[in-house]
């Protein structure tokens, strides 16, 4: 195991930065695993307007969820949503961030 993921195993461990939520890959069966979730609010450009929107982001080990698609769906504290767009690595192939909408 390298540094980076020792250190990664870390921050999903911690209980003020990552938190348990329920992954149900489309057609399987629901999985519970550790996720970091954020909420950035994202500032669009669309010609000269700017449009504000909420965003929801979760990022997930690939050691626990090897392929998410969008889709697939994530419950975290009872509330559901589902992946939508291409989920991303990271540079260490070690996380996978994924863009959520209420299911």
């Amino acid at each position: 195991m390298t540094a980076f993921a020792a250190a990664l195993d870390a921050l999903f461990a911690d209980a003020h930065l990552a938190r348990d939520v329920v992954y149900t890959a489309e057609g399987g069966a629901p999985a519970l695993v550790r996720a970091i979730l954020r909420r950035p609010d994202d500032v669009i450009g669309f010609g000269e307007a700017r449009i504000w929107s909420e965003t929801t982001r979760l990022d997930l080990r690939v050691a626990e969820v090897a392929s998410p698609c969008p889709g697939d769906r994530i419950e975290i504290d009872g509330e559901a949503f589902l992946i939508q767009g291409e989920p991303a690595r990271d540079r260490e192939r070690l996380v996978w961030t994924v863009d959520l909408r209420p299911a």
